[in-house]
Protein backbone atom coordinates (compact mmCIF):
# COMPACT_ATOMS: atom_id res chain seq x y z
CA UNK A 1 0.00 0.00 0.00
CA UNK A 2 1.61 3.27 -1.04
CA UNK A 3 2.74 5.66 1.63
CA UNK A 4 1.72 9.20 0.69
CA UNK A 5 2.65 12.66 1.88
CA UNK A 6 0.13 15.40 1.15
CA UNK A 7 -0.22 19.04 2.18
CA UNK A 8 -2.08 19.87 5.38
CA UNK A 9 -2.82 23.19 7.09
CA UNK A 10 0.37 23.00 9.22
CA UNK A 11 2.70 21.27 6.76
CA UNK A 12 2.83 17.77 5.38
CA UNK A 13 0.57 14.94 6.50
CA UNK A 14 1.56 11.29 6.29
CA UNK A 15 -0.92 8.71 5.06
CA UNK A 16 -1.51 5.31 3.52
CA UNK A 17 -3.42 5.37 0.25
CA UNK A 18 -5.03 2.31 -1.30
CA UNK A 19 -6.50 3.05 -4.77
CA UNK A 20 -8.87 0.87 -6.77
CA UNK A 21 -8.42 0.27 -10.51
CA UNK A 22 -11.89 1.69 -11.31
CA UNK A 23 -11.71 5.48 -11.76
CA UNK A 24 -15.23 5.95 -10.39
CA UNK A 25 -14.73 3.78 -7.27
CA UNK A 26 -16.28 5.17 -4.08
CA UNK A 27 -13.83 6.88 -1.68
CA UNK A 28 -13.41 6.73 2.10
CA UNK A 29 -11.17 8.32 4.69
CA UNK A 30 -10.50 6.69 8.07
CA UNK A 31 -9.66 8.81 11.14
CA UNK A 32 -7.66 7.65 14.15
CA UNK A 33 -8.10 8.03 17.94
CA UNK A 34 -6.71 10.84 20.12
CA UNK A 35 -2.94 11.27 19.68
CA UNK A 36 -2.66 12.25 23.36
CA UNK A 37 -3.45 8.65 24.23
CA UNK A 38 -1.29 7.01 21.56
CA UNK A 39 -3.74 7.14 18.66
CA UNK A 40 -2.20 6.73 15.18
CA UNK A 41 -3.33 5.60 11.73
CA UNK A 42 -1.98 2.13 12.62
CA UNK A 43 -4.50 1.67 15.45
CA UNK A 44 -6.07 -1.79 14.98
CA UNK A 45 -9.62 -0.52 14.55
CA UNK A 46 -8.49 2.06 11.98
CA UNK A 47 -6.37 -0.49 10.12
CA UNK A 48 -9.26 -2.98 9.99
CA UNK A 49 -11.74 -0.33 8.87
CA UNK A 50 -9.34 0.73 6.12
CA UNK A 51 -9.15 -2.82 4.73
CA UNK A 52 -12.89 -3.39 5.19
CA UNK A 53 -13.62 -0.44 2.89
CA UNK A 54 -10.93 -1.49 0.42
CA UNK A 55 -12.39 -5.01 0.18
CA UNK A 56 -15.76 -3.44 -0.65
CA UNK A 57 -14.26 -1.64 -3.65
CA UNK A 58 -13.47 1.72 -2.07
CA UNK A 59 -10.34 3.76 -2.70
CA UNK A 60 -9.21 4.43 0.88
CA UNK A 61 -6.97 6.91 2.70
CA UNK A 62 -5.98 6.81 6.33
CA UNK A 63 -3.49 9.30 7.73
CA UNK A 64 -1.77 10.62 10.84
CA UNK A 65 -3.14 13.81 12.34
CA UNK A 66 -0.71 16.71 12.90
CA UNK A 67 2.20 15.90 15.18
CA UNK A 68 1.80 12.11 14.80
CA UNK A 69 4.41 10.01 12.99
CA UNK A 70 5.78 12.03 10.10
CA UNK A 71 2.87 14.49 10.02
CA UNK A 72 3.94 18.04 10.83
CA UNK A 73 2.39 20.39 13.36
CA UNK A 74 1.24 19.98 16.95
CA UNK A 75 -1.82 18.55 18.66
CA UNK A 76 -4.66 21.09 18.57
CA UNK A 77 -7.53 19.78 20.75
CA UNK A 78 -9.51 18.65 17.71
CA UNK A 79 -9.71 22.05 16.01
CA UNK A 80 -6.66 21.64 13.80
CA UNK A 81 -7.33 17.93 13.43
CA UNK A 82 -10.67 18.75 11.78
CA UNK A 83 -8.77 20.92 9.29
CA UNK A 84 -6.37 18.01 8.72
CA UNK A 85 -9.32 15.74 7.92
CA UNK A 86 -10.70 18.31 5.46
CA UNK A 87 -7.27 18.47 3.76
CA UNK A 88 -7.17 14.67 3.56
CA UNK A 89 -10.58 14.62 1.91
CA UNK A 90 -9.46 17.36 -0.51
CA UNK A 91 -6.44 15.22 -1.45
CA UNK A 92 -8.57 12.08 -1.89
CA UNK A 93 -11.10 13.92 -4.05
CA UNK A 94 -8.37 15.48 -6.20
CA UNK A 95 -6.96 12.00 -6.84
CA UNK A 96 -10.44 10.58 -7.58
CA UNK A 97 -12.53 13.25 -9.33
CA UNK A 98 -14.99 10.72 -10.79
CA UNK A 99 -16.04 9.10 -7.51
CA UNK A 100 -19.79 9.14 -6.85
CA UNK A 101 -19.79 8.11 -3.18
CA UNK A 102 -17.78 9.56 -0.31
CA UNK A 103 -17.66 8.05 3.18
CA UNK A 104 -15.90 8.95 6.40
CA UNK A 105 -15.11 6.47 9.18
CA UNK A 106 -13.48 7.10 12.52
CA UNK A 107 -12.65 5.47 15.82
CA UNK A 108 -13.08 7.30 19.14
CA UNK A 109 -11.64 10.85 18.75
CA UNK A 110 -11.57 10.12 15.00
CA UNK A 111 -15.32 9.38 15.07
CA UNK A 112 -15.94 12.78 16.71
CA UNK A 113 -13.79 14.53 14.07
CA UNK A 114 -15.54 12.59 11.30
CA UNK A 115 -18.98 13.69 12.46
CA UNK A 116 -17.81 17.31 12.47
CA UNK A 117 -16.49 16.82 8.93
CA UNK A 118 -20.01 15.79 7.87
CA UNK A 119 -21.20 19.29 8.67
CA UNK A 120 -18.53 20.89 6.49
CA UNK A 121 -18.77 18.58 3.51
CA UNK A 122 -22.23 17.92 2.05
CA UNK A 123 -20.75 15.49 -0.47
CA UNK A 124 -20.23 12.89 2.30
CA UNK A 125 -22.91 10.26 1.71
CA UNK A 126 -22.36 8.03 4.75
CA UNK A 127 -20.41 7.68 7.96
CA UNK A 128 -19.18 5.04 10.38
CA UNK A 129 -18.56 6.11 13.99
CA UNK A 130 -16.88 3.43 16.10
CA UNK A 131 -16.95 4.07 19.87
CA UNK A 132 -17.63 7.83 19.61
CA UNK A 133 -16.48 9.59 22.80
CA UNK A 134 -18.98 11.23 25.13
CA UNK A 135 -18.88 14.13 27.63
CA UNK A 136 -17.14 12.01 30.29
CA UNK A 137 -14.50 10.57 27.93
CA UNK A 138 -10.86 11.62 28.47
CA UNK A 139 -9.62 14.11 25.88
CA UNK A 140 -10.23 17.73 24.91
CA UNK A 141 -13.20 17.86 27.29
CA UNK A 142 -15.67 19.12 24.71
CA UNK A 143 -17.10 15.94 23.20
CA UNK A 144 -20.40 17.60 22.47
CA UNK A 145 -22.44 16.77 19.34
CA UNK A 146 -24.65 19.85 19.31
CA UNK A 147 -22.96 20.78 16.00
CA UNK A 148 -25.06 18.03 14.35
CA UNK A 149 -27.94 20.40 13.75
CA UNK A 150 -29.16 18.67 11.76
CA UNK A 151 -26.98 15.65 10.98
CA UNK A 152 -26.64 15.79 7.17
CA UNK A 153 -26.27 12.11 6.32
CA UNK A 154 -27.24 8.66 7.52
CA UNK A 155 -24.67 6.53 9.27
CA UNK A 156 -23.76 3.67 11.58
CA UNK A 157 -22.76 4.19 15.20
CA UNK A 158 -21.20 1.11 16.77
CA UNK A 159 -19.86 0.61 20.28
CA UNK A 160 -18.98 -2.06 22.82
CA UNK A 161 -21.13 -2.78 25.87
CA UNK A 162 -17.98 -2.93 28.06
CA UNK A 163 -16.46 0.34 26.81
CA UNK A 164 -14.92 2.17 29.80
CA UNK A 165 -13.66 5.14 27.75
CA UNK A 166 -16.76 6.07 25.74
CA UNK A 167 -19.59 5.24 28.11
CA UNK A 168 -22.36 3.17 26.44
CA UNK A 169 -25.09 5.26 28.11
CA UNK A 170 -23.64 8.42 26.53
CA UNK A 171 -23.59 6.72 23.12
CA UNK A 172 -27.27 5.83 23.66
CA UNK A 173 -28.04 9.47 24.42
CA UNK A 174 -26.30 10.58 21.21
CA UNK A 175 -28.20 8.02 19.14
CA UNK A 176 -31.52 9.01 20.74
CA UNK A 177 -30.88 12.64 19.89
CA UNK A 178 -30.04 11.80 16.27
CA UNK A 179 -33.09 9.54 15.91
CA UNK A 180 -35.28 12.62 16.33
CA UNK A 181 -33.91 14.18 13.15
CA UNK A 182 -35.84 13.94 9.89
CA UNK A 183 -34.53 12.76 6.55
CA UNK A 184 -31.70 10.57 7.81
CA UNK A 185 -31.46 7.16 9.45
CA UNK A 186 -29.00 6.42 12.24
CA UNK A 187 -28.29 2.73 12.71
CA UNK A 188 -26.92 1.74 16.11
CA UNK A 189 -25.22 -1.57 16.90
CA UNK A 190 -23.82 -2.66 20.27
CA UNK A 191 -21.13 -5.34 20.37
CA UNK A 192 -21.85 -7.31 23.52
CA UNK A 193 -18.77 -7.61 25.77
CA UNK A 194 -16.50 -5.47 23.56
CA UNK A 195 -14.23 -2.80 25.06
CA UNK A 196 -13.20 0.52 23.49
CA UNK A 197 -10.57 -1.11 21.27
CA UNK A 198 -12.40 -4.35 20.33
CA UNK A 199 -9.34 -6.22 21.59
CA UNK A 200 -10.73 -9.73 21.20
CA UNK A 201 -10.20 -10.45 17.49
CA UNK A 202 -12.69 -13.29 17.03
CA UNK A 203 -15.41 -12.25 19.50
CA UNK A 204 -15.42 -8.48 18.96
CA UNK A 205 -13.20 -7.07 16.18
CA UNK A 206 -14.31 -9.44 13.43
CA UNK A 207 -18.06 -9.14 14.20
CA UNK A 208 -17.70 -5.34 14.36
CA UNK A 209 -16.03 -5.22 10.94
CA UNK A 210 -18.62 -7.65 9.52
CA UNK A 211 -21.37 -5.34 10.81
CA UNK A 212 -19.71 -2.33 9.17
CA UNK A 213 -19.36 -4.12 5.84
CA UNK A 214 -22.97 -5.35 5.86
CA UNK A 215 -24.19 -1.82 6.60
CA UNK A 216 -22.07 -0.13 3.92
CA UNK A 217 -22.98 -2.72 1.27
CA UNK A 218 -26.68 -2.23 2.01
CA UNK A 219 -26.37 1.54 1.78
CA UNK A 220 -24.51 1.37 -1.52
CA UNK A 221 -27.23 -0.76 -3.10
CA UNK A 222 -29.99 1.49 -1.72
CA UNK A 223 -28.30 4.66 -2.93
CA UNK A 224 -29.90 6.65 -0.06
CA UNK A 225 -28.52 9.40 2.16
Amino acid sequence: MPEVIFPGPEGRLEGRYHPQPAPDAPIAIVLHPDPQFGGTMNNRVVYNLHYAFYKMGFTVLRFNFRGVGRSQGEYDQGIGELSDAASALDYLQTMNPNSKHCWVAGHSFGAWIGMQLLMRRPEITGFISVAPPGPSSPGPGNYDYSFLAPCPSSGLIINGSNDRIAQPKETEQLVSKLHEQKGITITHEVMEGADHFFKNEEEHMKPMIDTVQAYVRRRLTEGTR
